[in-house]
């Protein structure tokens, strides 16, 4: 028999506030035509005064745990990934689980930025089959409009508010098609620190600081990147491309999603987009464009979805999972 994390619920949640690029136009040197063309964009979320990534975290959580049928006191793991959290410390993922009444397991923060989501269902899958922990909260929630410089026009017009949450089960089988995470693959590489920063830091400003980016090196570094990983992913467990039923990217860019499906030659009918909908919202995207998917029928029980995601560190990583 093989123990696996298996998918039982999905959750996401995003804040009141839709701002589309043509409001965004208004307080910023662009417009709607410009955003859309280089990066396929057209509306984001952000968070008002009071609206926190616990509180999108906590929504996200609830949602997920209603889809599952399953209550919080259940869950003895909450592994939660952001790179902007309520407070230095403690994990944001303590102020969730205090709300969900899961007191007592284990509950922390993962930082790798917008591949956070695919780090955390990585610690969460191996914790599941370890014996460590019997049911999982993967989150993955953001507030990246606090730490965006308003007057940068190539940087805020990408990035977005929101939160996404699965629940992981442990459940044993021995049937080869049966449901759960098949293989993770994570990497990183500190040599790029510069391309994809926040310029402050606890040790070293004293401030929160704001997002940098060289925008034209990154996008060269995730195609390749991704592309890469995913191959790593399918010859681990065996899975050609074509058996993939849908591919869960990071909703960076229109046209890296683009880019790395062709060069795996995946048609694009199979990579769900929500990019244009909910613009980067670094660790949230991939569980919240998975959310939309599942609720909207188009992922379904059995089939195959690759998730992948690329961030700041530079981190990237990518993981199969059998509905």
């Amino acid at each position: 028999m093989v123990q696996r994390a298996v998918l039982i619920g999905t959750g996401s949640a995003l804040p009141a506030r839709r701002v589309t690029n043509a409001e965004l136009a208004e307080r910023v040197d662009t417009t709607d035509e410009w955003i859309v063309e280089r990066t396929g964009i057209r509306q984001r979320y952000i968070a008002a005064e009071g609206e926190t990534t616990s509180t999108l975290a906590i929504a996200a959580a609830r949602a997920a745990l209603a889809a599952a049928g399953v209550e919080g006191p259940s869950i003895d793991l909450i592994v939660l990934a952001t790179a902007t959290p309520d407070q230095t410390f403690p994990a944001t993922a303590t102020i969730v689980q205090d709300a969900l009444g899961a007191n007592g397991g284990m509950a922390f923060d993962v930082a790798a930025v917008c591949s956070g989501f695919l780090y955390a269902l990585g610690v969460a899958d191996s914790m599941l089959r370890s014996g460590m922990a019997r049911r999982a909260l993967v989150i993955g929630a953001e507030t990246f409009s606090r730490i965006l410089d308003w007057e940068d026009r190539t940087t805020c017009v990408l990035f977005g508010d929101g939160a996404g949450a699965i629940v992981l089960e442990a459940r044993e089988s021995d049937a080869a098609d049966a449901p759960g995470v098949l293989a993770t693959r994570l990497h990183a590489d500190g040599a790029h620190n510069q391309l994809l920063y926040v310029d402050g830091g606890v040790s070293t400003t004293g401030t929160v600081g704001k997002l940098r980016m060289k925008g034209k090196e990154v996008f060269k570094h995730a195609v390749t990147n991704l592309s890469e990983v995913l191959r790593e992913v399918l010859a681990d467990t065996g899975v050609s491309a074509e058996q993939l039923d849908w591919v869960v990217p990071h909703q960076a860019n229109q046209r890296i999603l683009d880019g790395t499906a062709k060069k795996l030659g995946l048609p694009p009918e199979k990579v769900v987009v929500t990019v244009d909908r909910h613009a980067n919202t670094s660790a949230a995207s991939v569980p919240l464009a998975l959310d939309t998917a599942v609720r909207d029928g188009r992922i379904q029980p059995g089939q195959l979805v690759m998730l992948e995601a690329m961030g700041g560190g530079f981190t990237w990583g990518a993981s199969l999972i059998r509905i």
